[in-house]
């Protein structure tokens, strides 16, 4: 009994280390981060393509593209202590972009579950 009762503690662990976010990143759905963008030191980051930023993007958002070789040089110019709220299409070059920011200092990183798409899908107000 003992070591059924281990053995299932080890998966249930296991399992919830593998779902765990990324440590100092907090994902956030749209009505969260639409809250989270009221704060007067919040950093809005579109981390799409310019062609992308162009097809619309959230208010206040400023396009740096997670893909650019300059992209860590961009987010120097940013407030380590301030939150950073980033988002792309989808969600995998948010992660991306998080993981960069948490691993430069960034003490509150804002990552929006879903990205534009879920965004859109929640009738957020968007900017052309």
């Amino acid at each position: 009994m003992k070591n059924i009762f281990l053995s299932l503690s080890i998966l249930v662990l296991t399992t919830c280390s593998c779902i765990k976010q990324q440590e100092g990143v907090t994902l956030v759905d749209s009505n969260k981060f639409e809250e989270q963008m009221k704060e007067p030191t919040s950093q809005i980051i579109d981390v799409r393509t310019p062609d992308e930023f162009a097809e619309g993007h959230i208010t206040n958002a400023v396009n740096m593209n997670v893909n650019d070789r300059d992209f860590e040089s961009k987010i120097a110019t940013l407030n380590k202590e301030k939150p950073v709220m980033v988002y792309c299409k989808a969600g995998g070059r948010s992660a991306k972009a998080a993981a960069i920011l948490r691993d430069n200092g960034f003490k509150q990183v804002y990552d929006l579950d879903g990205g534009m798409i879920g965004w859109n899908d929640a009738n957020k107000p968007v900017e052309y």
